[in-house]
């Protein structure tokens, strides 16, 4: 019996010793874990600070580059993709570009260099004016545009502004026109079973409504909004190429057709064929560059990635879209 005691007591010793080790192990390996969550946290936390401070430094970084280059130079502005708000080439860019450009001491002419299907005839109107305002405050700066390959609607809108035009023989230009575009779901909604219902205070308050079948009289009236702000394109070009443009021969030119730069340069819409390295070595004179384009910041990038204006888009996907010049 005393050695059946001795043997029993041994085992629960030696079973509690190896619970003992096994707490101990599972310890170790609950710290290690966690030490890697920390880790992992810290290293995030690191990453999204220095992703901040270069979001933050890289435009003064870009501005202060510019700003130390001593001597005569063509500032450079980029007008790419569609000229709308919130967009690269929206109207609050390209105004502080052409005013930084135009305010630098160094400028000896300016180069608006234009890649751009067109856009809001809102922001196309806000930077044709201060290229206007611009040109009768430093007489001694030219502006030239300079379209790549394309140069239409709103982008020729801007263009008009310049002093004088230069395009690719190939490039796309003009396309004067206007358009509001949409779709209508009223068919697929009867073929659902599904009713619309709208309460408005207010007769037309729904004309655009997609859902809902068009009525005539708001049709005409949309057409009539879109007729007024062709015509207010067309004024405006008329003013900034004057007797160059030879629309009383061509009265096409402002039917929203789109012609090719070699055919642009006899119809008036640009003044040469050129790109823009050309225009600041022949032109201006001088061929060292600085770009006033305002610089995206990785952090507006990555909410564009994004999509930070999902439902804006879908607005405008759904049938609820603006006047576009086109």
């Amino acid at each position: 019996m005393a050695d059946e005691w001795k043997a029993s007591a041994a085992a629960d010793s030696d079973e509690k010793s190896w619970k003992l080790l096994e707490k101990t192990l599972l310890a170790g390996v609950q710290e290690q874990r966690r030490a890697r969550r920390w880790g992992i946290f810290f290293k995030l936390l690191t990453f999204i600070y220095l992703f901040g401070a270069l979001a933050l430094f890289a435009p003064m970084l870009d501005l202060q580059e510019t700003a130390g280059k001593g001597g005569g130079h063509t500032a450079l502005i980029e007008v790419r993709g569609m000229i709308a708000d919130k967009e690269s080439a929206s109207a609050d860019n390209v105004v502080g570009s052409l005013r930084a450009a135009f305010a630098d001491s160094n400028t000896k002419g300016v180069i608006l260099r234009i890649n751009s299907p067109g856009g809001s005839p809102v922001q196309s109107g806000y930077i044709y004016d201060e290229i206007r305002r611009l040109r009768a405050e430093y007489p001694a700066i030219k502006l030239y545009a300079v379209i790549s390959d394309l140069g239409a609607s709103g982008a020729y809108y801007i263009a008009s502004a310049a002093d004088e035009i230069y395009a690719d023989k190939a490039s796309l230009v003009g396309s004067i026109g206007v358009t509001a575009a949409g779709f209508g779901f009223v068919g697929v909604m009867e073929k659902l079973g599904v009713d619309r219902r709208v309460y408005t205070a207010g007769e037309h308050k729904a004309f655009l409504d997609p859902f809902q079948p068009p009525k005539e009289e708001e049709t005409l009236f949309w057409k009539q909004v879109l007729e007024t702000t062709h015509k207010q394109f067309i004024a405006s070009v008329k003013q900034g190429r004057g007797e160059r443009l030879k629309s009383d021969q061509y009265p096409e030119l402002f039917s929203g057709l789109v012609w090719s730069g070699e055919q642009a340069l006899k119809l008036g819409l640009i003044d040469a064929l050129g790109n823009s390295s050309y225009v600041a070595r022949e032109v201006i004179g001088v061929k060292e560059v600085v770009d006033f384009t305002v610089q995206e910041t990785p952090l507006d990038r990555f909410a564009k990635a994004f999509g930070s204006s999902v439902a804006e888009r879908l607005a405008l996907w759904m049938g609820f879209q603006g006047p576009v010049l086109r």
